[in-house]
């Protein structure tokens, strides 16, 4: 029994040996901290705050100091408001980046602080960015003054280009969330030229006659989703316009505003593609359009593989609406035969009532007729339906029924 104890001594030994190494390496392991995130406060450069001093400078300063940081977090505290000029946050930054606007930022009434007269704050080519307004953040266009000088309010001005209030260009992997933007110079919330885009919880405002604030903007962007959102404003409320795919948009609230568009697509003859957009939850109180596919003659392309589904509609001038013969230009538009193709489109449980006596209205192209359009279990009241050049079918119940014109 001996021999037989001393053979497997060194094994017990090398086992305990082992086993005290592991426990003590786990105990370790257990004992350490996660590293911290680097939080760079605009306030460590120099911003006031006050709402009267240029606190620009010490903006982009923050900037550059949280994007060359590994897992920054840059603050813009609460309780305060920034005044700021035009900024461009430019990219590549060296790791993922947060930036916590819990103040409220404010933008220039001056307008030669615009250089560029098309951006005020741009995040580009910032990829892994995370945007949180918490309960407390506010962007305000102060966009009064650009309002007063567009040729759509004052018809002897020219008509000139203004800012969007906020843009994501050209970024991958972008998160927005609980912020709120109002008064937008133009356009209120961009995204141009992205990918993989989820915008939650964001309130967006503007007066019912301020110009083209379109409330969010999507172009030229691949897999984004638009999901809880509040939305009222002197333009459409989401804008889709071309190269964008995969679009989700989701419980949606509308109005003011001029709906929920696609387009407008083929302005100046240009080719256009849209495709994949799903509306899902959406409600439309007081607009001027509900879901609407606006398309310019003389344009080339298409729009297909559209879902707007589980909406309702309050008092909208023009509920259901596919305009392939659309013109916003000071002079009427020429007639051409070419035209975006519009096809397989989905219009699935939408009720309410229309405020114009139009209900759904499909005025498409005869040379590209729109295909594959579905209306299953609409009732919209208050309004008549006309189908031109357009093949459409009904299931379930439909009401009001289409007329060919």
């Amino acid at each position: 029994m001996a021999v037989f104890r001393n053979h497997f001594l060194p094994v017990c030994v090398l086992i305990l040996s082992l086993s005290t190494l592991l426990t003590s390496t786990v105990s370790t392991s257990s004992t350490q901290k996660p590293s911290r995130a680097t939080t760079v406060t605009v306030s460590d450069f120099g911003a006031r705050g006050d709402g009267k001093t240029d606190d620009t400078q010490a903006f982009v300063n923050a900037w550059k100091k949280a994007c060359s940081t590994s897992g920054a977090v840059l603050l813009v505290p609460k309780g305060k408001t920034y005044l700021l000029k035009a900024i461009r946050f430019q990219g590549p930054c060296k790791s993922p980046l947060t930036i916590q606007i819990f103040g409220a930022l404010e933008a220039s009434e001056n307008r030669s602080d615009y250089k560029d007269k098309r951006h005020w704050l741009t995040f580009d080519a910032v990829n892994n960015l995370s945007v949180d307004g918490g309960t407390t953040g506010n962007i305000d266009g102060n966009g009064k003054i650009w309002w007063q000088n567009s040729c759509k309010i004052n018809p002897s001005k020219p008509c000139t280009k203004a800012p969007t209030a906020l843009t994501f260009y050209n970024s991958k992997n972008v998160k927005v969330t609980n912020l709120r933007v109002r008064n937008a110079q133009q356009i209120q919330v961009s995204f141009e030229k992205c990918a993989n885009v989820i915008a939650s919880n964001v309130a967006v405002t503007a007066p019912e006659d301020s110009p083209n604030t379109d409330g969010i903007h999507i172009t030229n962007t691949q897999n984004i989703q638009v999901i809880n959102s509040i939305i009222g404003t002197g333009d459409d409320c989401i804008s889709i316009e071309s190269g964008s795919q995969n679009v989700q948009i989701k419980d949606i609230t509308c109005g003011p505003g001029h709906g929920i568009s696609i387009g407008s697509l083929g302005d100046d003859n240009t080719r256009a593609y849209v495709s994949g957009v799903t509306v899902d939850g959406a409600k439309l109180s007081g607009t001027d359009n509900g879901v609407r596919i606006k398309t310019y003659q003389g344009g080339s392309g298409t729009a297909s593989n559209i879902k707007f589904q589980n909406i309702q509609m309050n008092n909208v001038k023009n509920p259901i609406i596919i305009d392939q013969n659309y013109c916003d230009k000071s002079k009427p538009c020429k007639k051409q035969k070419s035209a975006v193709q519009v096809r397989n489109v989905v219009y699935r449980n939408i009720k309410g009532t229309s405020a114009s006596g139009m209900a759904i209205k499909f005025d498409c192209s005869k040379s590209y007729p729109c295909k594959g359009i579905v209306l299953q279990n609409v009732n919209l009241q208050g309004g008549k339906a006309t189908c031109s050049n357009a093949q459409v079918m009904g299931q379930g119940s439909v009401s009001p029924h289409c007329t060919n014109t």
